[in-house]
């Protein structure tokens, strides 16, 4: 009998206020150090009914104009990497059940870099209980192969340096509704300047009437550097009975950072045919 062990990794790179994954709730979902900052935390709690242990350490990651992620090793072109210039503790954590813990993460040597966004990603990868001694896998002919699938989870949280006063400007443009989708809003959006940007994108829907009716949302929509566009496809909410073919659809970002309020940073509307 040959038996094979599989370990499948499925790590959640998600730009939220909390992520949870595997049991681990994480707060906040992103790190970004500017001014005179040099310390933050992370709190993790294990939410789950068994203890749980997490190793940690950096991932660099590129974003690809849908919004999907790479790993990568090396930097893109106009992309600079924040890990040199970090440092975290503790490096391993185990959480009992409903057990919470701090990370504190910390800049270093920031002095030495020029202006600019430098980005790597803090990954917390959990480690698969070891099966308890005397465990037995199930009997079965000789010829047979018995197979093992064990999930990994694992969750990047986006830690960002800025040096610099910021020059980021976005646009959104291309707005179509897609025929072969009910209901999804296309869109683009174009990032100028030396800063991501992070956050929530409002739709309303104005009639010929002039009556505004909320029709989506989507929270932590990022645009990280040195990407200058994203393409979002959006599910809009019909259940008022909405006619999208008439009337129009004004799309609104409102950006997020840690020491300001939301802002609206770009603005458009769509006329409905």
């Amino acid at each position: 009998m040959k038996s094979i062990l599989l370990i499948i990794f499925i790590a959640w790179v998600l730009p939220i206020k909390t992520i949870a994954q595997g049991n681990l709730l994480i707060t906040p979902v992103r790190v970004v150090f500017e001014g005179q900052k040099k310390m933050q935390e992370l709190n993790l709690a294990n939410t789950g009914k068994d203890s749980a242990k997490y190793l940690i350490s950096f991932m660099e990651i590129r974003m690809n104009e849908d919004g999907t992620f790479d790993k990568i090793n090396e930097p893109d072109s106009g992309q600079h990497f924040a890990s040199s210039n970090l440092r975290y503790f503790p490096r391993t954590v185990i959480l009992a059940p409903g057990e919470a813990q701090l990370v504190k993460i910390q800049t270093i040597k920031t002095n030495q870099l020029t202006a600019g966004e430098y980005r790597s990603h803090i990954y917390f990868r959990a480690v698969p209980h070891e099966n308890p001694l005397g465990e037995q896998i199930p009997a079965m002919d000789s010829a047979g192969i018995s197979v093992k699938l064990i999930p990994v989870f694992g969750i990047t949280i986006p830690v960002i340096i800025r040096i610099g006063a910021s020059t980021t400007k976005v646009t959104i443009s291309d707005l179509a509704m897609d025929d072969s989708i009910p209901y999804q809003l296309n869109m683009l959006f174009t990032r100028t300047g030396n800063f991501s940007v992070y956050g929530d994108i409002t739709v309303n829907y104005i009639s010929p009437q002039g009556k505004t009716t909320k029709v989506g949302t989507v929270n932590g929509l990022a645009i990280y550097t040195p990407n200058t566009k994203r393409h979002f496809h959006m599910k809009l909410d019909n259940k008022a009975g909405i006619n999208f073919h008439k009337g129009r659809l004004q799309v609104i970002y409102n950006t997020k950072t840690d020491n300001t309020p939301a802002s609206e940073l770009a603005q458009t509307e769509l006329e409905l045919k």
